[in-house]
C-alpha cells in the first residue's frame, strides 16, 4: 500500500509539474546552460504544453502543489517531503531539455537537470539516511553526476548553437 501511495503521489507531482517551463531552483541556484532555454526550446515546450506557470505557487505554497499535493506532503516524512521538493524543482527543468529539436542537445539539457535530481536525492541522503554503505553511495552520485554534468555542459557549450 505505502508503495501503490508513493506511486500515485509521484505521478501527481509529475503530472503538477508538467505545466511548469521553469529551467531554475530558488535554493540550489541550478540552472540549464543557455543553450538548453534557447527560443527553439521554449517553443516546442510551448508546443507540447510546457509552458506557462502554475499558480498553486500564489499564497505561499510550493510549486506544483496544485491537486491537493499539500495534502499528502503533510503526512510525509521530513525525509520524504525534502525528496519531492526537490524533484519538483529539477523536474521542469529536465522537461523543458528534452523539448530541443536536436535529440543531442536534447540528451544532454535533459540529463544535465536529470543529474541535478540525482546530487539532490544523495543530498537528502547524506542529511537523513544512516547506512554507511548508502552514505557512501550518495558521496560517489555527487562525485560522478557533477563530474558528468560539467562534461555535457562543455560539450554544449563546444557543440550547441
Amino acid at each position: 500500500m505505502k508503495i501503490i501511495k508513493t506511486f500515485i503521489c509521484s505521478a501527481a507531482l509529475f503530472t503538477a509539474t508538467a505545466g511548469l517551463a521553469v529551467a531554475q531552483d530558488g535554493e540550489s541556484g541550478f540552472q540549464l546552460p543557455a543553450q538548453c532555454t534557447s527560443s527553439m526550446a521554449m517553443e516546442n515546450g510551448s508546443d507540447a504544453g510546457m509552458s506557462g506557470s502554475d499558480d498553486s505557487s500564489a499564497g505561499g505554497e510550493t510549486p506544483g502543489m496544485g491537486m491537493g499535493m499539500g495534502m499528502e506532503m503533510e503526512s510525509m516524512t521530513e525525509a520524504q517531503r525534502a525528496n519531492m521538493e526537490r524533484m519538483m524543482e529539477t523536474m521542469p527543468a529536465m522537461h523543458q531539455g528534452m523539448m530541443n529539436e536536436d535529440p543531442d542537445i536534447a540528451f544532454a539539457c535533459g540529463m544535465i537537470a536529470h543529474h541535478r535530481g540525482a546530487i539532490d536525492m544523495a543530498e537528502v541522503q547524506l542529511e537523513f539516511g544512516e547506512d554507511e554503505t548508502m552514505q557512501a553511495l550518495a558521496e560517489k552520485i555527487i562525485n560522478d553526476q557533477k563530474r558528468e554534468i560539467e562534461e555535457m555542459t562543455q560539450w554544449l557549450a563546444d557543440n550547441a548553437d
